[in-house]
């Protein structure tokens, strides 16, 4: 349990670090968010099958596992169906280019705090399976959360003017990867005949807002080159932590 909170709390950290960065950095360049969220992809869809869909098969076979993705792209869908529009938001009385922006920001926002579900479960989970794989996960994990933390703080200072505010949204973010960490890891260590599923679960979860969340939006940008490499570096730096530390 000790190892499964300092997981937790290390990619939590992460994102408030990303999250405060914001506060010294004037601008994100144009391709910066692209670059990251296609690096954060590559590390997701590598931890997906390494960390847990492949593990999973190991300890229970291919029947369990298939159905736990399945189960996770439901978890998923529903959680994102079950969220609040853009629409919602943009009601508030702005001008049009406030609006283009807060709109830009809250697809954003809710990209990455989706996300974050899988991201924490993943960690919490292969933390119980393999203590080494669950560590790899984390540190791959918690490297790709420095930007995220940016990228959510960053915009909202620009447009709001106000520092704390996004830094403590920014925080949040990260304290929902922290609980989604400890809960996961604690549920599937009582619950431990049900591990090959939730392993399955947490893999299925990620491959799902990997394909519908990241890549649609990175490579919507046209910086085809740029989102590439950082999908790229994102996938060999998860293979590497993973072959390292395990």
């Amino acid at each position: 349990m000790e190892e499964l909170v300092l997981a937790g709390t290390f990619v939590m950290l992460a994102t408030a670090f990303g999250s405060v960065l914001g506060v010294f950095f004037k601008r994100l360049p144009d391709w910066g968010l692209d670059f990251s969220m296609a690096f954060s992809g590559g590390v997701m869809l590598v931890a997906s099958f390494t960390s847990l869909i492949l593990p999973s098969i190991e300890i229970e076979g291919s029947g369990i596992t298939l159905l736990g993705i399945v189960a996770g792209f439901l978890v998923i869908y529903l959680i994102e169906w079950g969220l609040p529009h853009e629409d919602y938001i943009i009601r508030f009385n702005k001008g049009n280019i406030e609006k283009e922006k807060l709109k830009g920001i809250f697809l954003i926002v809710s990209a990455i705090i989706i996300h974050n579900i899988p991201e924490g479960m993943a960690v919490g989970v292969s933390m119980v399976s393999d203590t080494d794989k669950g560590w790899a996960t984390a540190v791959a994990i918690g490297i790709q959360d420095i930007p995220e933390g940016l990228a959510v703080s960053l915009p909202l200072i620009m447009l709001t003017g106000r520092l704390w505010i996004p830094v403590f949204i920014g925080f949040l973010s990260g304290f929902s990867e922290f609980v989604f960490t400890v809960l996961g890891g604690f549920t599937f260590s009582v619950f431990n005949f049900l591990l090959p599923f939730g392993l399955s679960v947490a893999g299925g979860a990620m491959i799902y807002v990997t394909v519908k969340e990241v890549f649609p939006q990175v490579y919507r940008n046209r910086h085809e080159t740029i989102v590439t490499a950082g999908f790229l570096v994102g996938l060999l730096l998860m293979l590497y932590l993973d072959t390292t530390l395990s």
